[in-house]
């Protein structure tokens, strides 16, 4: 049975491994994206409020 089926797992296998990879790497950088449009718009508030020094 094996020997019927591994050709095929051999030939889809590359493919699924590296669409995973893709996944988790898209994954990752879209949550760092958000983490770091949310630092941003919170540092830009807090420098709105904080008072301008006019010296």
């Amino acid at each position: 049975m094996w020997d019927s089926i591994w050709p095929y797992l051999a030939a889809i296998l590359p493919t699924i491994i590296v669409a995973l990879l893709f996944y988790f790497l898209m994954k990752r950088i879209l949550e760092g994206d958000r983490r770091e449009r949310l630092a941003q718009s919170q540092w830009e508030s807090e420098q709105s409020k904080k008072p301008k020094d006019n010296s």
